[in-house]
């Protein structure tokens, strides 16, 4: 069977023509059973097209878990880089394919694989693509909270700025900083210019402040359209002094760290302490 002279074909999210084998084309359209011809028939399942992008890397990309499977279980390089760096894992939660990321972690995929000035971590991935699920899942493994992407800053800052809710509950549940900074910009500066009411009270809620400045020297009021919900909701905080219970609430939080809150809801803890502790 032909394997190295395959016809190329067009990859759309590539967004150009680029060389592609006969393993990478089955893996990405979950042609299993033709996955399983070409590997028992010799081809290589760590073949790399001209952008360093693997079979595996295919596969992720398109959330075909059980192609994930058969080139794991062939050989395949659970942490190859294509040519930006990313890793399959990169791929799979930027897809939020749960399934693919559970069969990489499992194969000893890194969770925190080293960043080069182009990539974003898993973390940052999964969270761009609102997938909490897969951060949640990230973080069990030990994901870094605060890994620091250049363009993007932390996974936090990557949450608010796409409007994913949920991932932002899990990020502070789990003890990320809500006043990271990038460029002096926080997290609550992105809720704000999203005008996500939602978000800014759930941030404050887990201590954010409200004073901050960023590089223009703006604080996340002054990103708001007056007169609307979140100008109203951050100028009501601004007027209004933190409670006793808020304070003593964030307090205990910092006073746990980080690896405390992870396993706070594992070890049978009452419900009323993780309700006072966590943001449900």
């Amino acid at each position: 069977m032909e394997i190295e002279n395959a016809q190329p074909y067009f990859f759309g999210d590539i967004g150009c023509w680029s060389e592609r084998t006969e393993v990478h084309r089955a893996a990405s359209l979950g042609q299993t059973s033709q996955l399983q011809q070409l590997i028992q028939s010799g081809a290589s399942v760590n073949i790399v097209a001209v952008d360093s992008i693997t079979p595996l890397h295919e596969a992720c990309l398109r959330g075909q878990a059980q192609c994930v499977q058969l080139l794991l279980e062939a050989g395949a390089q659970v942490d190859a880089r294509n040519v930006d760096g990313s890793t399959p894992l990169c791929e799979a939660c930027s897809t939020g394919s749960l399934e693919c990321v559970k069969l990489l972690l499992e194969h000893g995929a890194k969770a925190n694989p080293a960043l080069t000035s182009r990539t974003a971590s898993p973390l940052h991935e999964a969270c761009m693509g609102g997938n909490a699920d897969c951060v949640r899942l990230l973080i069990d493994m030990g994901a870094r909270l605060e890994a620091y992407d250049l363009y993007y800053g932390t996974p936090l800052h990557v949450a608010c700025s796409n409007k994913h809710t949920d991932c932002v509950k899990v990020l502070l549940n789990a003890g990320a900083k809500v006043n990271a900074a990038r460029l002096h910009e926080t997290a609550l500066h992105h809720a704000a210019k999203n005008m996500h009411v939602d978000m800014i009270e759930i941030l404050m809620e887990f201590g954010a402040n409200i004073y901050a400045r960023d590089k223009h020297n703006k604080r996340p009021v002054d990103y708001t359209t007056p007169g609307s919900p979140s100008a109203a909701c951050l100028q009501s905080y601004e007027v209004t002094p933190v409670s006793l219970q808020q304070l003593s609430r964030l307090a205990v939080r910092k006073k746990l760290g980080t690896s405390a809150l992870k396993v706070i809801g594992q070890l049978g803890i009452p419900k009323i302490l993780i309700s006072y502790l966590c943001y449900q």
